[in-house]
């Protein structure tokens, strides 16, 4: 299966007989060829996964399309960003998923057990809950963002912060906490929204986008 960036905001996916790509609900443009698309909640990970995500406030509906043919992804008019997974494994909030092969095993993980009682508060700030959404194995995804999508390495002894609403996904062993950032505006009630921010320390990749709007 190929996924070609047709601009910053579409991609286009190749569909064959025997695969299946699993996409937000809403989100085929067009496509060519012969592919039916079918509603499902499930994803790659089967029923197990979907009672875990359903427990976990992760559950986004999702669509299958299966076929022979080529299918183009957007949605709301949001700057899309594709990603190879490659043996390891990637989290991400679950609206931020826009389409992914089924070759890779879909979950959840639970955030709080990165730093405890650290893991609640980035729930509460964040708003994205307490769990996200984890991809596994070797394959291709499409993840939305507002403005666009930057991927940053993140170094042992180099660790990045991050604003909270401009976080999109990391992949790697890499461990996250909140930090408290109180400036002048904070103290005088003119808080920017940035007292909080998303520290992620270890080794591998965190992808921010340009914006500090929510989906």
């Amino acid at each position: 299966m190929t996924f070609d960036q047709v601009n910053s905001k579409m991609i286009e996916a190749t569909v064959r007989p025997g695969q299946t790509l699993y996409c937000l609900r809403g989100a085929m443009l067009a496509y060519r060829g012969e592919v039916s698309f079918t509603p499902t909640s499930t994803g790659a990970q089967g029923v197990g996964g979907m009672i875990g995500r359903r427990l976990a406030g992760e559950s986004v509906p999702l669509m299958k399309a299966e076929g022979d043919g080529t299918v183009m992804f957007g949605h709301a008019g949001r700057h899309v960003h594709l990603i190879q997974i490659t043996g390891d494994t990637l989290h991400v909030e679950a609206d931020r998923l826009l389409v992914f092969e089924d070759s890779l095993q879909q979950g959840t993980m639970f955030m709080g057990s990165q730093g405890g009682v650290r893991g609640m508060i980035r729930g509460q700030v964040t708003g994205q809950g307490l769990f996200t959404t984890t991809l596994t194995g070797h394959g291709w995804c499409g993840v939305l963002a507002h403005g666009g999508v930057i991927e940053l390495p993140v170094q042992p002894g180099r660790s990045i912060h991050v604003d909270p609403q401009a976080y999109v996904a990391h992949r790697g062993q890499i461990d996250n906490r909140i930090g408290a950032n109180v400036g002048w505006r904070d103290v005088i009630g003119r808080g920017s929204g940035e007292a909080f921010q998303l520290e992620l320390s270890g080794t591998g990749t965190v992808y921010v986008q340009a914006s500090e709007e929510k989906l």
